[in-house]
C-alpha cells in the first residue's frame, strides 16, 4: 500500500531529484525551505506531465547510467581535442567527412533518443536522422578514413552501453 502511493505520489523519482536540485541550484542559495519548494516542484511538475509519459521505460539501471554519463562527458573532452587537432593541422581539401548509416539494435526511443543526442553532443560527430523505421540512424562525421570503423565504435561504445541501460 505504502509502495502504490509512494509510486503514485513519485511516478518519476528521477525527474523529481532533478528538478529538486535545478530549483536549489536556481536560487543560487541554500536553506531548508528552498529545498522543500523544491521537492515539491520535484512532486507535482512530474503528476501532472505523467499522462504524457504512458511509455517510460519499465527498467533503467542508473549505476551504469552514471558509468555511461562519465564515459560520454570523457569522450567530449578527448572529442573536442581531436576537433582542434584536425581544424588546426588539417587542410580543407584533405578533409574526409563522411555520412554514416548506423543499424539499430535499440528499440525504446528515450534510448534511440540518448544514443542520437550523445552523438551530436560529441564534437566532430552529428546525428542528422533516423529512419522511419526507427532501424537506423545517419551520422555525419567531420573527418574520417574509416566510416566502418566509426560505425563499429558507435555501436559497440555507445549501442551496447545503452541497451544494457535500458534492458
Amino acid at each position: 500500500m505504502a509502495r502504490r502511493l509512494l509510486h503514485w505520489l513519485m511516478p518519476h523519482p528521477v525527474l523529481t531529484l532533478l528538478l529538486a536540485v535545478v530549483w536549489i541550484l536556481l536560487q543560487n542559495q541554500f536553506s531548508a525551505g528552498m529545498a522543500v519548494f523544491g521537492l515539491i516542484l520535484g512532486i507535482v511538475i512530474p503528476l501532472i506531465t505523467a499522462p504524457w509519459w504512458p511509455d517510460r521505460p519499465q527498467s533503467f539501471r542508473s549505476g551504469k547510467m552514471a558509468r555511461y554519463a562519465l564515459l560520454v562527458i570523457w569522450d567530449i573532452m578527448v572529442a573536442n581535442l581531436q576537433v582542434a587537432w584536425i581544424v588546426l593541422t588539417v587542410p580543407n581539401t584533405k578533409l574526409r567527412p563522411a555520412w554514416i548509416v548506423v543499424p539499430l539494435e535499440l528499440r525504446a526511443p528515450e534510448a534511440i533518443t540518448m544514443l542520437a543526442g550523445t552523438i551530436t553532443l560529441t564534437p566532430g560527430t552529428v546525428s542528422a536522422d533516423l529512419s522511419d523505421e526507427g532501424h537506423s540512424l545517419l551520422v555525419h562525421v567531420l573527418h574520417t578514413t574509416t566510416p566502418d570503423a566509426v560505425r563499429d565504435e558507435i555501436k559497440t561504445r555507445y549501442e551496447a552501453r545503452l541497451k544494457e541501460i535500458f534492458a
